[in-house]
């Protein structure tokens, strides 16, 4: 039987007598095309809001980690600075009383060269020992930042003044890069002992000479200080956990340096950083925000 494919007239006639118009029952419903067209868009905003939340969970799961690893941080400092605290002030209440037996020993040893040479190398013991002792003192203060105005190149020029024997005696170039009339808000004595730490740091990673700069600039967090050096730089190792306490990669080292810088920018509202620079050596780069309107008193 043959397939028929055509209607006659009378096939194609409406059972009223009215011609059917294909066209009125589909010809205003979308086709195929277009509903496959809206269901990849709608597949494709799908898929981009997915990879949205995937990029924001994936974010904040970062975020929550850093914070758990500053708290764990935080907790460690914490119970290193009452174990610190307690044996610093132990030490020193001990240490007292063997200074003044020295002092004493050396008077009766006045005629004696041989015996005050070994008593100065003892001294030179005891002199090490209360460094570290103060080291331990000032890694558990916590005290808060007596804020004022400072002219910053003031205080680096103090600050290379005081170690200029040592520069000199190891052949080391001191240089300042500051915009003249600089001017720092925080509290000086503190910025000036994270930033004498810092230098130190730098002189004792040149034993055989070369350059130390120290830069200061009004950054977009606010002032910046870098100490930079002509050193061997930093390990990776090093730079991950430098600012830990008593990590050191120095054989008398107590640790204590960076953490003590670390902990002075930190009550500033600041942050450090450190980093090798690409041609040679490492630096170190202190940012104190500006002067937050929180009550703090400023005096000139």
């Amino acid at each position: 039987m043959a397939l028929k494919i055509h209607r006659n007239d009378e096939d194609e006639a409406a059972p009223d007598g009215e011609a059917l118009d294909v066209r009125s029952v589909i010809g205003d419903e979308p086709g195929i095309a277009q509903i496959l067209e809206a269901w990849n868009d709608a597949t494709l905003r799908l898929q981009q809001t997915h990879e949205a939340l995937q990029a924001e969970v994936a974010r904040l799961t970062d975020e929550l980690a850093a914070k758990d690893a500053e708290l764990e941080r935080q907790n460690r400092l914490a119970d290193l600075g009452r174990m610190a605290s307690h044996v610093a002030h132990e030490v020193r209440n001990s240490l007292v009383p063997v200074n003044l037996y020295m002092s004493l020993l050396r008077r009766r040893l006045s005629g004696d060269a041989g015996s005050l040479d070994v008593l100065a190398k003892v001294e030179a013991g005891f002199l090490a020992l209360d460094a570290t002792v103060n080291d331990l003192l000032n890694f558990t203060a916590h005290r808060e930042p007596q804020w004022r105005s400072f002219m910053v190149e003031d205080l680096l020029e103090e600050i290379l003044d005081s170690i200029a024997p040592q520069l000199e005696a190891q052949g080391i170039e001191a240089s300042l890069d500051i915009p003249p009339h600089t001017v720092a808000t925080a509290d000086r004595e503190m910025l000036r002992r994270a930033v004498l730490n810092l230098v130190l740091n730098a002189v004792d990673a040149m034993p055989r000479g070369g350059q130390l700069v120290v830069t200061s600039y009004e950054g977009r967090r606010g002032l910046e200080l870098e100490i930079a050096d002509s050193g061997p730089g930093l390990q990776q190792e090093d730079l991950e956990r430098v600012f830990d306490p008593f990590y050191t990669t120095k054989p008398s080292g107590t640790g204590l340096g960076l953490s003590i810088v670390h902990r002075i920018v930190e009550a500033h509202g600041g942050r450090i950083t450190a980093m090798n620079c690409p041609e040679g050596g490492a630096a170190f780069t202190i940012e104190i925000p500006r002067r937050r309107a929180m009550g703090m008193g400023m005096a000139a």
